[in-house]
């Protein structure tokens, strides 16, 4: 297992070194106007910085040796701040002219104070960058720099305004705590937020993880207790489970996605398609673009995204896969493939140091457009330009699985239809690829076939395209179903069929039906038999279909264990132990025609 340690590192050391030029369209980078490394590194081990509570957090200073005052790039990590790729990401900036500061979030490693996820980054953060700003060393500019969760501790202080805080560079990270780390539009993000929280970031060290029959480990139940299945009982996990609605006063002060448009710097945020955090993202993006107070953060505001899951700048095929056949990797060629840390150099050099690279007259978005495997500088997120189309659900005869006759087609439905299947909790579809991090669960594109293969799976497909077409944008399901359960959940999945019928996922989303008014509505259960509309949220993506190859979309009740399974009993998902099978009806009639729609871009 890749611990969440080595995603970060991955983001900030020199392991993408020699990675291949991207595409000719977009340029990522001029090395002749990135800073050079050209100073000695001093380094100072173990300061201890007050906070305003007087606990004292544990700090590594990497000094360049010359004149100062120099600009500082700050970041605070709860995975040990002096470990060899730290150590390497300190002398890296600190040889360029920035004093680089790492440190240990508090509770972690050589730091003062309890661990509390979450609740004291803001406040710490903010406490670390005023005590910067006050140093001889510093010149009064500071700048922000990590990912995953060393990204959040950048959001949640920038909130408060530092008046030393000139510009953050982040990745794969979102300021919505609830509904993007813990909670998935009401099911429990089973795969992530119970090893990562329960388990990772557990104690005042990083805690591992392959001892445990994690596959067993899942699946027991009640919830509310699964700490235990792996040595734990974790407060701050539980009390997760026992606050599952987004309005609960619980997240108030740890979940910011209301608040984020507050931020007034320059932001860069570096994404991936098959990350578990993009949705937040995007979010993120819309509201400070759309409503920040700050022009200079409403301009400053930049998006990279790449065919990535939790690694960004890597190129997502295994190297032990092999080259062809059902369980091949995705190859996006050598574009996909970037050195993340010149991508901030860049960033920061211009913000903190005033050098003239072109950072603040390029266009702020620049997506990876998957299938066609280039990038491409865009104005704005949603792109002005998408035809929001729909695709509906169809067939002459029953959708259930790749063998059915499931059809999707522009055209709605003109004669009464349904699909029915049964869904049981003790017999869930497996997670196979896709927005995962951190749980011995594969991430990023991987064939879908065997999901496909199961009666409990529906299955819509297009005929083979004849011309490409582009989707790139924010994607959502509209399904017309009904239940025998007083409370299910519902899943679907985009798909994009290659010619040898490797059936690649794209984006996938959830609704667990009680929640289905939305986040902030109180839960309601179902009148079993009765037809309701739900829309699945399927995230966004970039991907062009190309000649010969189809549009799939499947639908089902269960992705397990990237989601909790829904019990189908109504009762409280946390405390119940109890399963029923559920007989489960999606229409597709002219009454109720279930389609996805789609974020088509006119070539």
């Amino acid at each position: 297992m890749r611990t969440a340690l080595g995603f970060l590192l991955c983001l900030l050391t020199s392991a993408l070194c020699g990675a291949a030029e991207p595409a000719a369209e977009v340029r990522l980078w001029d090395e002749a106007k990135l800073s050079p490394s050209r100073y000695e590194v001093r380094m100072e081990n173990n300061v201890l910085v007050p906070m305003r509570d007087g606990v004292l957090l544990s700090t590594d200073i990497y000094y360049p040796v010359g004149e100062g005052p120099f600009p500082v790039v700050l970041s605070r990590t709860p995975y040990g701040n002096n470990d060899a790729g730290y150590v390497e990401h300190g002398r890296f900036w600190a040889s360029r002219g920035y004093v680089c500061v790492v440190q240990d979030c508090r509770g972690k490693y050589d730091s003062e104070g309890a661990y509390r996820l979450f609740k004291d980054e803001a406040n710490d953060g903010y406490d670390t960058v005023e005590w910067i700003g006050r140093q001889p060393w510093c010149n009064g500019k500071v700048g922000t720099l990590s990912g995953s969760y060393g990204g959040y501790t950048q959001l949640a202080p920038a909130i408060r305004g530092s008046r030393f805080l000139t510009a953050m560079a982040a990745s794969v990270t979102t300021s919505d705590v609830y509904n993007n780390w813990v909670y998935i539009d009401g099911a429990l993000f089973l795969g992530f937020a119970f090893p990562w929280g329960a388990l990772v970031m557990d104690g005042h060290v990083m805690q591992y993880s392959g001892a445990y029959d994690w596959p067993n480990v899942f699946r027991y139940l009640p919830l509310a207790t699964i700490d235990t299945q792996v040595g734990r009982v974790n407060p701050r996990f539980r009390e997760w489970l026992e606050h599952p609605r987004a309005d609960d006063p619980f997240w108030k002060g740890i979940s910011f996605e209301n608040e984020i448009e507050q931020i007034t710097v320059p932001l860069l945020v570096v994404e991936g398609w098959y990350d578990l955090f993009l949705r937040g993202a995007l979010d993120d993006h819309v509201r400070i673009t759309t409503a920040s107070p700050s022009e200079r953060a409403r301009k400053g505001k930049h998006l990279i995204i790449g065919p990535w899951p939790h690694e960004t700048g890597a190129r997502t095929d295994k190297p032990d896969a092999p080259r062809e056949g059902p369980e091949r990797g995705i190859d996006f060629g050598a574009a996909a493939e970037l050195e993340m840390r010149k991508l901030y150099l860049r960033w920061h050099d211009h913000w903190l140091k005033g050098i003239d690279n072109g950072v603040d007259s390029e266009p702020p978005v620049k997506i990876f457009v998957m299938g066609e495997n280039v990038w491409r500088h865009e104005n704005e997120w949603p792109l002005a330009r998408t035809r929001y189309t729909n695709y509906y659900f169809g067939g002459e005869g029953p959708a259930n699985s790749v063998a059915g006759n499931g059809t999707l087609s522009l055209q709605p439905p003109r004669q009464p239809g349904r699909d029915e299947f049964t869904y049981d909790p003790n017999d869930p579809v497996p997670t196979l690829g896709g927005n995962t991090c951190c749980s011995r669960v594969p991430s990023g594109p991987a064939n879908q076939i065997a999901a496909e293969r199961r009666q409990d799976v529906l299955v819509y497909t297009t005929p083979v395209l004849e011309e490409a077409l582009e989707v790139t944008g924010p994607i959502r399901v509209v399904l017309y179903a009904a239940t025998s359960a007083r409370d299910t959940d519902w899943t679907a999945k985009l798909v994009d069929v290659h010619p040898d019928g490797y059936a690649q996922n794209l984006q996938d989303g959830i609704v667990r039906a009680r929640y289905r008014k939305g986040k902030a509505a109180p839960a309601e259960l179902l009148e079993p038999g009765r037809v309701y509309e739900y829309e699945i949220d399927l995230w966004a993506t970039s991907n062009v279909f190309l000649p010969g190859h189809r549009l799939r979309v499947e639908i089902s009740s269960s992705n397990f264990p990237r989601f909790d399974r829904n019990l189908n009993t109504g009762e409280d998902p946390m405390t119940s132990v109890r399963m029923e099978t559920a007989r489960q009806t999606v229409m597709r009639s002219p009454e109720y025609p279930s389609h996805i729609v789609l974020p088509v871009i006119p070539r």
